[in-house]
């Protein structure tokens, strides 16, 4: 699949969701230190393929962990920088790492699905343009983040049959980050 509504030399800004797109989702649990990380199939062979056509790669995860003390934000910190150090041993690379601590019932700003991470990279990173930019989720609040935002949204899902609640919130749908990363490799 193509994706044929994005001018892909203008060199988007690429949104990627850390659990159940980058490392495998520990269900009904936290990724709680490096040990318990784990990189999907393929994706550090995607991450490769995204430093040579994006200019910015920016991870947005909200980490309740923390804010049920399972967890530090020196904890994420080190996972977030072991898991960068191997991307880029590998020839990819990620430019900025944006988590949320907060519990989903504070409705905390920087949580997604809210915005606050995004206006946070765009400060940090003043020529992103959301209109032109990817995110890349596995979760329903990975996409009304993407589309509060007007972003292209990229579905990862290997369950063909998706609920009618998260349909209509993306635009593309992959089963993994690898899949869609070869869409690069077409253009």
């Amino acid at each position: 699949m193509i994706l044929k509504n994005l001018n892909i030399n203008n060199t988007p800004t690429l949104f990627l969701d850390r659990d159940g797109v980058i490392n495998k989702r520990i269900i009904d649990d936290y990724v709680k230190k490096w040990e318990d990380f784990e990189f999907l199939p393929g994706v550090l062979d995607a991450f490769k393929i995204f430093a040579k056509n994006f200019d910015r790669i920016i991870i947005v995860s909200n980490q309740q962990g923390i804010g049920k003390k399972l967890m530090t934000e020196n904890d994420v910190n080190i996972i977030h920088q072991k898991m960068i150090d191997k991307i880029i041993e590998n020839g990819g690379r990620i430019d900025k790492v944006y988590f949320c601590p907060t519990l989903a019932k504070e409705n905390n700003i920087y949580r997604k699905p809210n915005i606050g991470m995004a206006l946070k990279a765009a400060r940090d990173f003043p020529d992103i343009d959301f209109n032109n930019s990817i995110m890349v989720g596995d979760a329903k609040t990975d996409m009304e983040f993407g589309r509060n935002l007007n972003m292209i949204n990229v579905f990862l899902s290997d369950d063909d049959v998706l609920t009618n609640d998260v349909k209509h919130l993306f635009d593309y749908h992959f089963k993994n980050l690898y899949e869609f990363s070869l869409t690069f490799l077409k253009k």
